[in-house]
């Protein structure tokens, strides 16, 4: 066991009162509005003197564990946007802490990936299991081995697990306000057929927020099959809701994929956006500031995610997968308003 440090050191280096650390180290820096800037400062100086997540219980003092050789991260495919966001972000944040990081995709068709997961021990220290990579059956073999990982944005609704999570209630929020503020009221949710199960409780959300405004009229909601190929989008989807009786004023796109070929589909039928129909999107894509229409998006905490994996992380890394808690973190997206929403 090497030097231990406590809460009074780290904050003399920060020039800050223990009060901010211990707070920022036991995620509670939100709740006590702690600025975003100040908490990533915090937790990458606390990597730098060997700190880990979370305090010993009944002491302050962290002790100084032998760092992690490399993690990794377990994607279904690595051509998802936000895995192509967030990476840059992780890798930073690891490499200031002096750790190797690396993503391995997962092919639900490859019988050969649930024989991996039982190896993966022998190559990593931890794993961050995203989205659909946390399947049950991925959990649960590395549950009984003790295994230290956590999950990136697949809320588990039946066990308690380490996550963290963009808060899409929050999200859905501020697009239904910005929506009426804008004195829309008729609205298209378009959804990919294939992923709609998974955002189905957030479709669910911004249906619920609707019901709410007596003068917004139920959402139309559309799946489409074929998302990522807009020659193959069939416009009888939309052509009977783009005119009367409906004429819809909207349409929140809820996967990112669904934009550009939408927008393709739409300006090959001389449909202007937003001077026809207005498009806002649920999640943040590459390249929709340099859109014709710049897209209207949710965008997550990147930054302050990557800080948030690397410290939980480091924490199951330091009790080998044995943690007594169990920590949901979950962070509220921002609303980029760009042109594609009627907003000037």
């Amino acid at each position: 066991m090497g030097k231990k440090f406590k809460n009074k050191d780290l904050a003399a280096r920060l020039g800050v009162s223990g009060t901010l650390v211990s707070l920022v180290l036991n995620n509670k820096a939100d709740e006590q509005g702690i600025k975003k800037d100040t908490q990533e400062k915090v937790l990458i100086m606390a990597k730098q003197m060997g700190f880990f997540g979370s305090p010993q219980i009944g002491k302050e003092s962290y002790p100084v564990e032998e760092k992690p050789g490399i993690l990794g991260m377990v994607v279904p495919c690595l051509n998802d946007p936000f895995v192509i966001q967030i990476t840059p972000f992780l890798q930073k944040a690891f490499s200031s802490i002096g750790v190797g990081f690396s993503i391995i995709t997962k092919d639900t068709d490859d019988q050969r990936y649930d024989r991996l997961v039982g190896a993966f021990r022998k190559f990593y220290s931890g794993l961050i299991l995203f989205g659909e990579a946390a399947d049950d059956n991925t959990i649960r073999s590395l549950r009984a081995v003790d295994y230290p990982f956590i999950i990136l944005e697949n809320n588990n609704k039946t066990l308690r697990l380490n996550t963290i999570s963009t808060d899409n209630s929050a999200g859905a929020s501020l697009v239904i306000n910005h929506i009426t503020k804008l004195g829309y009221r008729n609205i298209i949710v378009v959804a990919d057929k294939k992923s709609h199960l998974k955002s189905s409780s957030e479709v669910q959300s911004i249906t619920d927020l609707i019901s709410k405004y007596q003068f917004l009229n139920k959402p139309v909601i559309v799946e489409l099959d074929n998302s990522l190929v807009s020659d193959d989008m069939d416009f009888s989807n939309f052509e009977n809701l783009l005119r009367p009786p409906y004429r819809a004023d909207v349409m929140i796109v809820m996967n990112s994929g669904l934009v550009y070929p939408l927008m393709s589909l739409l300006r090959r039928k001389n449909i202007r956006i937003p001077q026809d129909i207005a498009i806002i999107s649920m999640e943040e894509g590459i390249g929709f500031d340099l859109m014709f229409s710049p897209v209207t998006s949710l965008k997550k905490q990147l930054a302050g995610m990557a800080v948030k994996v690397v410290n939980m992380m480091w924490s199951e890394v330091k009790n080998s997968g044995k943690g007594k808690f169990k920590r949901q973190v979950s962070l509220p997206p921002e609303l980029v308003i760009r042109s594609s929403c009627g907003t000037i």
